[in-house]
């Protein structure tokens, strides 16, 4: 695809729940997009309901390489990379004493160490952008990182021991990257939803556990990481905002 002045973004996890949502979300908001995670037939049936440019792009967050040419395959396709949601997440349910070390290296993996890898890949194809000046119409202020964190990293839910932790080291480089980022004009936010109507949280928990009621839709999520990328929450820059069902976030 051609270069273009729309503001590029990428999300992870896309196929789905929360980074479905936040693609409709952006997509309103007048980004191109590439979507990115495991599943490719999701990932065209979120690009098909965008009114805007969409690639899909099978990557595992979990590996480096492919964390690298994902950012570096956005720069070329497009031009330019603006946005970085990181959404995609996994979230093992498990007693302390169940928690293999392969259940841990794969829940640090997928949460923390797939989207270091991703905001380090941005942030060099961010250097050179401002090196050379390459940037969007004034829709998005500069270029945004968004964590999708999990109130699990605030106040913990029995079983989530390695998920937790993970989502807190999530919450920890969108503090670094805020301080790293203010001579770059870089902003960066982490969103904590609770539990929120997704296949993935009713593959863990039943509704008599958590009823419908008390659940975030995922459109919840998305306005909250819309309006950071669109600078109407800069003042919360640096921080993890928290999302509640029935409390605007």
């Amino acid at each position: 695809m051609a270069a273009t002045k729309h503001p590029v973004a990428i999300v992870t996890g896309a196929g789905s729940g929360i980074g479905r949502a936040v693609a409709l979300e952006l997509d309103r908001r007048g980004c191109v997009q590439v979507l990115a995670g495991r599943r490719m037939d999701a990932l065209r049936e979120t690009g098909q309901m965008l009114s805007g440019a969409w690639l899909a792009k099978r990557c595992d967050v979990a590996d480096p390489s492919e964390c690298d040419r994902l950012v570096e395959e956005t720069a070329h396709e497009f031009g330019r990379v603006d946005v970085l949601v990181n959404n995609a997440g996994d979230a093992p349910l498990a007693p302390i004493a169940k928690h293999t070390p392969d259940v841990i290296k794969r829940t640090f993996e997928i949460n923390a160490l797939g989207p270091a890898y991703l905001i380090a890949a941005f942030w060099r194809v961010l250097e050179r952008q401002i090196a050379g000046e390459r940037g969007a119409d004034a829709s998005v202020r500069g270029p945004c990182i968004v964590n999708v964190s999990s109130m699990a990293s605030l106040d913990p839910f029995p079983g989530f021991f390695a998920y937790a932790a993970a989502k807190s080291a999530l919450n920890s480089m969108v503090r670094s990257c805020h301080k790293e980022g203010q001579a770059l004009g870089v902003r960066c936010f982490g969103v904590a939803p609770g539990a929120v109507e997704t296949e993935m949280l009713r593959g863990l928990f039943t509704e008599a556990a958590i009823p419908r009621e008390v659940t975030l839709r995922p459109e919840d999520v998305a306005r909250v990481v819309g309006e950071c990328v669109a600078g109407d929450r800069d003042e919360e820059a640096g921080t993890t905002i928290p999302v509640r069902a029935g409390v605007a976030g």
